[in-house]
């Protein structure tokens, strides 16, 4: 028996990079997969995987979150994997910058939590994983200032969801991944107007010589999200290649 065989489990954010990890990780696993995203041409790649339904979903509507969690029903898993990355210092910021940053990276995640919750509760059972960073719980980045902000609020509400739902059979729990390879990450590599220098310098920081592959955090997601990490709440999971020990 795969050791999510049976267990619903809800990611956002899946069409690539670490979610799309995730998603077709937990399918693997065993796990019924609802994987969503606004990337309508991803969603249509993600639902010729087996064990995966692709859902289109704005995580930025909460009126759309509300009605998808409602006709999902109870969600054993919940991946909070959707974010951005935002650039700059905070005299490069702006408030609108910083509202969206936080909108995306933290606000959605309670709308998640908030919507997929009760369910669980009734349940008395489920696991949730909250997309944190290193950036913001473990260090300060140049230039990822409202990033390290978003990300540190993140932190904070999976430390109290776990210790407010520890008796209820909930486990909430973040990832802190440190520099992993992903499409947007090329995309901000792009936009610095030299990629092999930028590239080189993300290298550069990470003691492995390399930087992460979406399908290691997926291990840690799909370890999780199974019932052996039962244990396992309120932590926030650092896998950043040594960047930060």
């Amino acid at each position: 028996m795969k050791r999510l065989e049976g267990k619903t489990c809800v990611v956002t954010a899946a069409g690539q990079g670490i979610g799309r990890a995730a998603a077709e990780r937990l399918a693997a696993e065993g796990g019924r997969v609802i994987a969503t995203d606004i990337n309508e041409a991803a969603l249509a790649e993600l639902n010729a995987i087996d064990g995966i339904e692709a859902r289109r979903l704005d995580v930025l509507d909460a009126g759309a979150i509300t009605a998808f969690a409602a006709e999902v029903g109870t969600a054993d898993v919940l991946f909070n994997c959707a974010g951005i990355v935002h650039n700059g210092t905070i005299l490069e910021s702006t408030e609108d910058e910083w509202d969206f940053a936080f909108d995306l990276n933290a606000k959605a995640q309670y709308r998640m939590i908030r919507a997929f919750l009760p369910a669980m509760l009734e349940q008395k059972s489920g696991s949730i994983i909250n997309m944190s960073s290193v950036a913001g719980p473990v260090t300060g980045p140049v230039n990822r200032f409202v990033y390290s902000a978003s990300k540190a609020a993140v932190a904070g509400m999976t430390l109290a969801i776990a210790n407010d739902y520890v008796t209820q059979g909930i486990r909430c729990n973040a990832i802190a991944p440190g520099t992993v390879d992903s499409p947007s990450l090329h995309d901000r590599l792009r936009a610095t107007g030299d990629y092999d220098a930028a590239l080189k310098t993300f290298i550069g920081r990470q003691p492995m010589g390399r930087i992460g592959k979406p399908e290691e955090i997926a291990a840690l997601v799909a370890y999780l999200a199974a019932d052996e990490s039962g244990f396992t709440t309120g932590q926030v999971h650092v896998i950043d290649g040594g960047w930060t020990a």
